[in-house]
């Protein structure tokens, strides 16, 4: 079994729907509004449960009704969740998106991790096949977390959302970056390993080499698209497989998720995932 850790952010998603995006100084009335949990690292902590992996999760939560929610969701997917709470609110964010499926994200951030409670976290990653790491945490979380990671040899997969400088320490240390468009034109890609651009509705590109193709679907909300296809990647990954076969695993899955409102629920299980493959 794939043993996946994740650090990263974890708070409640706002979600609502509306024709178009905001134009200077425009009141914008939704079509809908849904609640629900999420954050890159917990997305990508339960992409990775649903495929099947053992999977061992790190982050910051307020002393609020939100905090305990998280608590509860993350063990109801079967995720071994350290949540270190904290005075204050748990991390909000607010979500727009268009008719056209597109989203833009606003964020709160509340309760944040810190280096100390990295190191809470030793264990998991000294078992763990793969660690999982995005930008919505401190640049001292992860650094502290890729140093664990190479005292331990274990490989680590960056997701760089959103945008921002990545130290010189963390990147030494990253086996695999998964940006998409915008991110990798901010990115010296050749300063890892590995590299995978997400390209939305034209899949992925994988080293600069191979196009994997998306899944021909209407998309319905692409966000946590991304965050599904890192959890994907990882387990396929730790399974052995090859950088190009775990893309496609990666791929469908995300594919699979635009097609769904939301983000948790949008989240595909493996047998759905091998489906659809073999469908295609």
């Amino acid at each position: 079994m794939a043993n996946i850790a994740v650090i990263g952010l974890c708070g409640a998603s706002h979600f609502m729907k509306v024709d178009h995006f905001h134009k200077m100084g425009e009141t914008l009335i939704a079509n809908s509004y849904e609640k629900e949990y999420g954050g890159k690292g917990m997305n990508q902590a339960v992409a990775a449960a649903r495929m099947g992996a053992k999977v061992s999760y790190l982050g910051a939560v307020g002393n609020d009704e939100d905090g305990l929610a998280l608590e509860k969701a993350l063990k109801d997917e079967g995720i071994h969740a350290r949540l270190a709470v904290k005075n204050g609110h748990t991390t909000l964010a607010y979500i727009l998106t268009d008719k056209s499926g597109e989203n833009q994200v606003t964020e709160f951030s509340g309760a944040e991790l810190t280096e100390e409670e990295v190191l809470s976290f030793e264990e998991e990653i000294k078992n763990c096949d793969f660690l999982l790491l995005q930008h919505e945490v401190p640049h001292s979380v992860n650094q502290k977390a890729a140093e664990l990671a190479r005292k331990y040899k274990k490989r680590i997969i960056l997701n760089p959302a959103p945008i921002r400088e990545i130290p010189k320490e963390l990147m030494e240390s990253v086996f695999l970056i998964t940006p998409n468009k915008q991110e990798a034109e901010g990115t010296d890609l050749t300063a890892f390993p590995h590299y995978i651009i997400t390209q939305g509705n034209k899949g992925c590109c994988v080293d600069g080499k191979v196009n994997i193709p998306a899944l021909k679907e209407e998309a319905v909300d692409t966000t946590g698209a991304g965050d599904t296809f890192c959890g994907t990647l990882a387990v396929c990954l730790a399974e052995g497989m090859s950088l190009e076969d775990a893309a496609g695993w990666a791929v469908t899955a995300s594919g699979i998720s635009v097609t769904r409102k939301g983000v948790f629920y949008a989240i595909p299980r493996r047998n759905e995932i091998e489906r659809k493959m073999n469908y295609e």
